[in-house]
């Protein structure tokens, strides 16, 4: 049985993550994080999880170096900060990691690529396996359709969310970068206002939406002469997200040190 450590625990992503790991074969939960000083420390994890009492038994703490001791794993839904400080407990004690965080900068990602020498961790920007998939087919799609077809990109989040674009965006737009030949950085369009001037044949849109509660949208639109085609992916619930998570949880273990995605799970490399 492997036995996970989640951070976040009381937070909407940790909190989940609880629920499904509650209903999970051959995982559970052992120990539960929250920040220094936060209100439910000390509680049952099952609470905010909307567990029944007493269905997990894990109390809310604050010591992570210490619930480490005895897991197997970490998975973590926090901020890029408290990630990389995560991550560097988990290299400390050996043990592999799980990050869904977005927003890291190339600064941070550099510390990442430090500690995973020491142990195997999976670092994605969304964990759902739909996601992945699409991950997946905007290659092929990009690299048939070529320079002849703009792309252009969407996405939309609930209102709390801190980074923009999301990480799952900026991935996508990697993605069909890559496949064309461009270079993210340089291509990427994150505003038009003014005149503009005519649209280049290498930029890449990327344009964010935030209000209200949506879970996650993402649609990349290929825009040809007469004709376009649009890859959307619709988040209903976190729940995705949570079960991608636990299942990159489950294949992390007793792999090798190093930086691993989505793709590497679910055999999509």
């Amino acid at each position: 049985m492997i036995k996970a450590v989640v951070t976040g625990a009381a937070g909407r992503m940790g909190s989940r993550i609880i629920n499904v790991l509650s209903t999970s074969e051959g995982i559970r939960l052992s120990g539960a994080i929250e920040r220094k000083g936060h209100a439910l420390v000390g509680q049952d994890a099952s609470g905010p999880a909307g567990i029944p009492s007493g269905g997990v038994l894990n109390m809310i703490t604050d010591d992570l170096a210490a619930a480490l001791k005895a897991g197997d794993v970490l998975i973590d839904f926090t901020l890029p900060e408290a990630s990389l400080e995560h991550l560097k407990t988990c290299a400390e004690q050996g043990k592999g990691i799980v990050i869904g965080s977005t927003g890291f900068t190339k600064e941070q990602l550099a510390e990442v690529n430090k500690y995973v020498q020491k142990v195997p961790c999976v670092l994605s920007p969304n964990m759902s396996v739909g996601v992945n998939v699409c991950f997946k087919v905007l290659a092929d799609l990009a690299k048939i359709l070529g320079p002849e077809f703009d792309a252009e990109i969407v996405e939309w989040h609930h209102r709390l969310k801190k980074d923009a674009p999301s990480g799952t965006a900026v991935r996508m737009g990697e993605v069909v970068a890559k496949a064309l030949g461009r270079d993210y950085h340089k291509a990427a369009k994150y505003h038009r206002e003014g005149i503009t001037g005519v649209r280049t044949d290498e930029e890449i849109g990327m344009q964010t939406v935030r209000g209200g509660d949506i879970v996650g949208e993402h649609t990349v639109f290929f825009i040809g002469m007469g004709e376009r085609i649009e890859l959307t992916h619709r988040a209903h619930t976190r729940d995705m997200f949570a079960r991608g998570a636990v299942r990159a949880a489950k294949w992390v273990v007793g792999k090798k040190p190093g930086l691993y995605d989505m793709q590497d799970v679910l055999g999509l490399k």
